[in-house]
């Protein structure tokens, strides 16, 4: 009881209905001016007529207009509606001065049971209103016009034949979910005299949204007032008693809100749509639940299903429309309350009947598979051989359009009636796959289960293998792949033809990503490749076992042209195409061996195929794996770039939800920036428990909390964090050196920490593994670590070859700080000449890539060594990307507009693709890949608020 009476305590001012009011205030302004005019006010029921023709009413009060009222009700007593609006005049009625002396004779004649003829009445009625019209415009306002009597329609029709030039104003409410008691008076009324329509449609989000800041207090989550729109169809009546009653109850306007808004709007939909169809012909209810069963449809299969005429379907279809059930201009209902209300009319059993007859009829009318699966999809028990087909083609329509969640609900559905069928179960485990891999495993395992060929049993164990690496799951992945090698070499012997030796490279490949991926099963890997002959990389399955061997070739750390070679082998694919994961794993060992621009073009190809094809995990990864690269070669605002958009799909993609990997590298890229608070928060959200047997994660995890402790001056949490990860990476048998170069950071601290001889003993410990591997920056960064343990002219001769050396390696991050060491040193050494030309050096080196931290330290000991120079700022051109550096360079250098526009072309060429892909995915259903193409065409991941909108709206 007290939540009712908090319910109607709340009122709401009229919302919205800008349009509508400028439309009769028009007309409203004509009539004052002298031209009689009529308006019918239309609507279905709970569009706010009658609200709106109160605040009309209101104004034209203010306007100095006499406005007569009266609502109509189902009292056919002839001249009732006009005997109401009399009685406006009454001073009873209003406390005003008493009627004038005409009015009189019309009361009497309108009086029932007065016996006057109709043209007395008539004539009487119209003294009355000229009367009235000599002091000011009159207006006569009816609402629910549709329940009138005839003979007062009749006596409003003759005043405005008479009020041609008077200021007259009728106005006429009619509800369209009702038939009218007059219709042919009523429409007479209207057409004769060329009544204006002004139809009261749905209010819109923005309206919705202000009457729920006027409900309630507390901001609403940007999600609830589109929710309760769209369960509310935007009608009035319903959105204002859903605020009343989540007002009432103290629910709060967020999701939890908008679920319960959803559960009220149904509530009240249902009883209304009832009250509708229980006043139509059974025809007119047949073409509506014809209609809920075939959702959007044409109208004549509508027709066909209902069993009526084309001619009844398109009246009962205009009717339903008029009632506020159906959308005008199109054949889907207001809200899906409303459809389910529909089809709630039926029992379960004619319901059945209906849509299988539906599926037959779309079927013979040979509309698109996917129309009639979705008929097929909600009929109960088994299913009939064309029923099956049906739901086989839809779910090979879905999944080549990038729909894998609707080809998923198709193949669930025929796994339910044939639980048998391995290929179904396997088809389905593969879709689910991409964005439920953990819903995915069971069926994978029950499909092992269920496979009795071992071809069969090797293709599920493959997608098993990938599908675990999305839930770290390598070690369960690596047993079921390494037995299912096994078993496969055996029953093919050495005779196996091309198929089955692509089989089984694919599957070997499988089994070393997996294997790779894990501490404890890092071993595995090893053998495996060592006993597995390199292969010539002539097919896709063969590139990605060149791929892995690549990798396990650079995490050994001591074969670096062999690492090149065999991933250069594994890009050489026919035509461009991208070879499936192979170049993401390629891309790694020659990022190592500093062939970086062999690897990000590598990277590309990737980039370019997920984002065509929409997969948003692909495209976090190989954006991640991009941002680790940029960050090694210095290129810091593009790294920043692409780890943003990477950690903002993980934010926003349900199929990213798992990746820890970009939130790793945007933490790694702050920390190098000077923002190690940020860099802190980040990682501080990451269960680092699940990353702790990762090969790969584990140690650039702790190598990033390392330099976020040491941005924020815990040294000492710092270097444990190092020298943790060292032992990782020992107890792993990783021995390439620049992987994770812990070493040199735990040197540079130890150093400042006068613990030089633990400093000495861990850059002497890397100095074999660096000549093993060989390049310039494994060569230059264990000259440096050597030079920062060495003291006297000894260590500044190494210093300064660390300086040369790695000048020469596409690592300008670190060429930067062996430059700030070797200046730092010299500072040392009482050379403050030297030690400000190369701290001027480190500090222009650490601005080009972005190292704020490491530039602000350089400036700090070229002031201590008497230089000058200003403030380092995180300004933002320190963070302009390459293309939009080459823009402003050549706007600095004068260059003619064509060549700035070329530049430009690339950035805006770039946008245009990701959009032209955008529109794709959108137009086949695919609402998940939506976002894997929308992400990138978004600068540096930060997301304007209509895209952002666009994304959430499409999921």
């Amino acid at each position: 009881m007290l939540h009712r009476l908090r319910a109607q305590a709340l009122t709401f001012p009229l919302t919205g209905r800008r349009s509508e009011r400028a439309a009769l205030g028009a007309h409203a302004a004509a009539a004052r001016a002298g031209r009689g005019t009529a308006v019918l006010i239309s609507g279905p029921s709970g569009s706010g007529k009658t609200r709106f023709l109160e605040e009309f009413r209101a104004e034209e009060t203010a306007r100095r207009t006499t406005v007569l009222h009266a609502t109509c009700t189902r009292d056919t007593t002839p001249y009732g509606a006009l005997r109401t609006l009399l009685a406006t005049l009454d001073p009873a009625h209003d406390g005003e001065a008493p009627p004038p002396p005409a009015a009189h004779p019309a009361r009497a004649a309108l009086a029932p049971g007065s016996g006057a003829p109709a043209h007395q009445v008539l004539h009487a009625l119209h003294r009355l209103v000229a009367r009235l019209m000599t002091d000011s415009p009159l207006a006569l306002v009816l609402d629910d016009a549709g329940h009138c009597d005839e003979a007062s329609l009749r006596g409003l029709e003759y005043l405005l034949r008479r009020a041609r030039r008077l200021p007259l104003l009728v106005v006429l409410a009619h509800g369209t979910g009702s038939a009218p008691a007059t219709r042919t008076a009523l429409t007479e009324l209207t057409t004769r005299h060329a009544a204006a329509t002004v139809r009261l449609g749905p209010l819109t989000d923005d309206d919705t949204a202000a009457l729920v800041r006027h409900a309630f207090t507390a901001p609403a989550d940007p999600s609830f007032a589109p929710l309760l729109a769209a369960a509310a169809g935007g009608n009035p009546r319903i959105l204002t008693r859903v605020l009343r009653t989540l007002h009432a109850e103290g629910t709060a306007p967020d999701a939890a809100g908008a679920h319960r808004a959803e559960e009220i709007c149904t509530a009240l939909t249902a009883p209304y749509v009832r009250r509708v169809l229980a006043g139509r012909p059974a025809w007119t209810r047949d073409v509506a639940t014809a209609a809920a069963v075939l959702g959007d449809a044409a109208p004549d299969h509508v027709a066909a299903l209902a069993g009526v005429a084309p001619a009844l379907a398109a009246t009962a279809l205009a009717e339903l429309c008029d009632a506020g059930l159906l959308t005008p201009g199109a054949l889907h209902f207001t809200t899906e309350a409303t459809r389910a209300a529909v089809l709630a009319t039926l029992e379960p059993p004619a319901l059945t009947r209906l849509r299988t007859k539906a599926a037959l009829l779309l079927d013979d009318a040979g509309r698109p598979a996917r129309e009639v699966a979705d008929q097929v999809l909600l009929l109960p028990g088994p299913l009939a051989p064309w029923m099956a087909a049906a739901l086989r083609e839809a779910a090979d329509r879905a999944a080549g359009d990038g729909a894998h969640k609707a080809a998923a609900g198709y193949l669930h559905r025929l796994l339910d009636a044939e639980p048998d069928d391995v290929s179904v179960r396997a088809e389905l485990a593969r879709l689910r796959a991409g964005f439920s891999p953990t819903e995915a495993l069971p069926l994978l395992e029950e499909a092992l289960t269920q496979a009795t060929c071992v071809r069969t049993r090797a293709v599920i164990a493959a997608q098993y293998g990938l599908t675990c690496l999305a839930v770290r799951r390598g070690p369960a992945a690596t047993t079921v792949l390494t037995g299912t090698l096994h078993a496969l070499r055996e029953h093919l012997g050495p005779q196996a033809g091309p198929a089955d030796r692509e089989l089984t490279a694919h599957l070997e490949s499988v089994l070393l990503l997996a294997a790779t991926a894990e501490r404890t099963t890092l071993a595995t890997a090893r053998r495996h490749a060592a006993t597995t002959p390199a292969p010539h990389g002539d097919t896709p399955a063969q590139r990605q076992q060149l791929a892995m061997l690549a990798t396990l070739t650079a995490l050994d750390g001591r074969h670096a042209d062999r690492a090149v070679d065999q991933a250069r082998r594994a890009l050489r694919t026919p035509g461009g195409a991208p070879g499936g994961w192979a170049p993401l794993a390629a891309a790694l060992p020659l990022a190592l061996a500093d062939e970086t621009d062999d690897a990000l073009d590598a990277l590309e190809k990737v980039l370019s195929y997920a984002q065509e094809c929409g997969e948003p995990r692909v495209y976090a990864q190989v954006l991640t794996a991009r941002a680790l690269i940029l960050h090694r070669t210095g290129a810091l605002p593009d790294a920043m770039t692409d780890a943003r958009t990477a950690t903002g799909l993980v934010a926003e993609e349900p199929r990213c939800a798992r990746m820890s990997e970009p939130v790793i590298a945007l933490a790694t890229v702050l920390a190098d920036r000077g923002e190690a608070d940020r860099a802190e928060q980040l990682l501080a959200g990451l269960d680092a428990r699940s990353l702790k047997r990762s090969v790969m994660e584990h140690p650039l995890h702790l190598m990033a909390r390392a330099q976020a402790r040491r941005g924020l001056g815990d040294h000492e949490g710092a270097l444990d964090l190092l020298l943790a990860c060292g032992d990782f990476l020992a107890g792993s048998g990783v021995g390439n050196p620049v992987l994770h170069p812990w070493w040199l950071h735990a040197v540079c601290l130890l150093s400042g920490m006068d613990r030089t001889d633990e400093a000495r003993r861990i850059a002497e410990a890397v100095q074999e593994p660096a000549r093993a591997w060989g390049t310039a920056r494994a060569l230059g960064l264990a000259g440096l670590a050597r030079g920062a343990t060495t003291p006297g002219e000894e260590g500044l001769a190494l210093l300064t070859e660390a300086v040369t050396t790695l000048a020469g390696s596409p690592a300008r991050a670190d060429h930067a700080r062996a430059t700030h060491l070797l200046g730092k040193a010299l500072l040392a050494a009482g050379d403050q000449r030297g030690a400000r030309e190369h701290l001027r050096t480190a500090v222009a080196l650490a601005r080009q890539c972005g190292a704020l931290a490491l530039a602000r330290a350089a400036r700090s000991r070229l002031l201590a060594a008497g230089g000058r120079m200003g403030k380092i700022t995180g300004s933002r051109t320190d963070m302009l990307t390459r293309t939009e550096r080459k823009v402003a360079g050549l706007a600095g250098l004068g260059a003619s507009n064509r060549e700035i526009a070329e530049a430009l072309f690339v950035t805006v060429r770039t946008v245009e693709m990701h959009l032209t892909s955008a529109y794709r995915k959108l137009a086949v259903g695919d609402r998940a890949g939506l976002a894997a193409v929308l992400w990138p065409a978004l600068p540096g991941g930060a997301t304007p608020s209509p895209a952002r909108d666009a994304l959430r709206a499409a999921r």
